[in-house]
């Protein structure tokens, strides 16, 4: 059985990419580093993520949650809704291809990075002004230290005021109520889940390991079960 953590698939491209844990942290500690380190934020400072599930957005939110950053998550099924109030955004990571679409209005930010999600974590074929690309500004960034500072339960996880805490209890809380087991290996069709609550949170604080389809293929599903000894689907 795979040893990775988070396994993503694009079946309308044919991209497969697996982290095992070890590899999505190092991901995760470079993304953290070039927050803090790249650009200057600090424990409370908010991101506003814009994107859809994807082994990118995983690394995006654990490294904003890593250096203590409240996150606002906002999916495309809340496309075009009134952009978050109060303070404004340090940072922000949005998808390519909402960046100018008339469906959505996307807040702006001292800081701003746009994901191509491209295979592999290769860099965005198109960046626009104002934007940092990503993947290559957190690939640079492979093999520094995570935070020395640990996250503290009471402290802010999202820009609503939920604390880490709370956000892990719900999670836990999820993952119960959906049979998830430690050691599951649970197939989760991001068309159906796009709350990372759900895909990201939930799987990991029960123990459990993810792989993640976008675009699903239905014809593909039985011998993907198997190949990946998936245990539980979403």
């Amino acid at each position: 059985m795979t040893d990775q953590l988070i396994t993503f698939y694009d079946d309308a491209t044919g991209e497969r990419t697996g982290l095992t844990a070890a590899a999505l942290g190092d991901w995760v500690a470079a993304t953290a580093d070039l927050l803090v380190t790249g650009c200057g934020l600090r424990a409370g400072s908010r991101a506003g993520v814009l994107l859809p599930p994807h082994w990118q957005t995983a690394v995006v939110l654990l490294g904003a949650w890593a250096a203590g950053i409240e996150v606002s998550f906002r999916s495309w099924g809340a496309a075009g809704l009134t952009p978050d109030t109060g303070p404004p955004l340090d940072v922000t990571f949005v998808e390519r291809r909402r960046i100018g679409s008339w469906l959505e209005d996307v807040p702006a930010a001292s800081h701003q990075f746009v994901l191509g999600l491209a295979a592999g974590g290769g860099p965005t074929s198109d960046v626009p002004p104002g934007y940092e690309d990503f993947a290559p500004a957190a690939r640079a960034r492979l093999g520094a230290p995570p935070p020395s500072d640990g996250v503290r339960a009471g402290a802010a996880a999202t820009v609503d005021g939920t604390t880490f805490g709370e956000y892990g209890a719900t999670a836990a809380a999820v993952a119960a109520a959906r049979g998830i087991q430690p050691g599951d290996r649970i197939l989760i069709d991001t068309a159906a889940c796009e709350e990372p609550l759900t895909w990201l949170m939930a799987p990991l604080m029960a123990g459990a390991s993810i792989v993640l389809c976008a675009n699903l293929d239905r014809s593909r599903l039985d011998a993907r079960l198997a190949a990946e000894g998936v245990t539980r689907s979403l």
